[in-house]
């Protein structure tokens, strides 16, 4: 609502009557202006002055990095840093690098790095701990299962109900697995992914519920198996960058996303370097 100007404002002769006015608001053109200028390395509060501290798990599997190597630019997440990086305003060179497990990124306290970036979904549990950013990728799950089950020929959620699913804990892939396929086994839960596909291999489940784009990468490790469908988390599978409780980049972080996803960055970058699911059914 614009904001009327008073009377007495426009006719006293007064300096002190002329001040009680205030002055003008700024525009919105000039507020962005303002924001812009404190989103530069020389102004952003970052865990190392003029230093961009990026986090992410290791091993960093593809297609999200390649070669275990997060500063080599290369898989989608390790591009996505970069990207972000610099619509921020650092080189690569003022990039940096380090290591934190998946669990303990949104645990509660102070980090040692600005953003990690590390296939973390969010979520209002984790939000009450940490900062997300807006979201840069949303991801479904998907069912990998042994070519020659009959789990592979599944044409609804219903029809996996009988399989002995292995997750990983405090993943969206166990939210999604309990809420949506309703199993009437309990899945068993393994701390890491690795341990997710050694429980496969040795038979110990029958099925593995993950996200897709990290299906679509087991696959090509896991001979004679297949995706059998793929399916929404509850609210969409979104990943945002993981910063500190209120931290100060946040905004910046932001302003950063959403500049990638207007000017299609992360559209290229999904298509680049995470498979087309195209071909993997829907099931509901």
């Amino acid at each position: 609502m614009r904001l009327r100007i008073p009377l007495v404002c426009l006719v006293a002769l007064s300096a002190a009557l002329i001040a009680a006015c205030g002055s003008p608001k700024k525009t919105s053109t000039q507020t962005a202006a303002a924001s812009a200028r404190t989103c530069t390395p020389a102004q952003l509060q970052t865990h190392t002055k003029g230093v961009l501290t990026v986090a992410t798990d290791s091993p960093a599997y593809p297609p999200y990095f390649e070669h275990n190597k997060p500063s080599n630019g290369l898989g989608f997440e390790s591009a996505v840093a970069y990207a972000v990086a610099g619509k921020l305003g650092y080189k690569r060179s003022a990039v940096k690098w380090v290591v934190e497990p998946f669990d303990a990124s949104y645990a509660p306290g102070p980090k040692s790095f600005d953003f990690d970036i590390n296939e973390i979904s969010i979520t209002k549990p984790r939000s009450k701990a940490v900062t997300f950013s807006t979201p840069y990728y949303t991801n479904p799950q998907g069912i990998i299962v042994a070519s020659n089950s009959s789990f592979a020929h599944a044409k609804t959620l219903a029809d996996l109900k009988g399989a002995n699913i292995g997750v990983q804990i405090g993943t969206t892939s166990l939210s999604a697995t309990t809420s949506q396929i309703k199993p009437t086994k309990s899945p068993q839960i393994f701390n890491t992914s690795n341990d997710v596909v050694q429980a496969f291999k040795i038979h110990r489940v029958n099925a593995i519920v993950v996200d897709l784009a990290t299906a679509f990468e087991l696959i090509s490790e896991l001979p004679h198996t297949t995706i059998a469908g793929q399916f929404q988390a509850p609210g969409g599978d979104r990943w945002g960058l993981l910063m500190t409780k209120g931290a100060p980049i946040a905004g910046c972080v932001d302003r950063a996303v959403d500049a990638l996803r207007t000017d299609g960055t992360l559209a290229k970058l999904n298509k680049r370097w995470i498979a087309a699911a195209s071909s993997v059914p829907v099931l509901r």
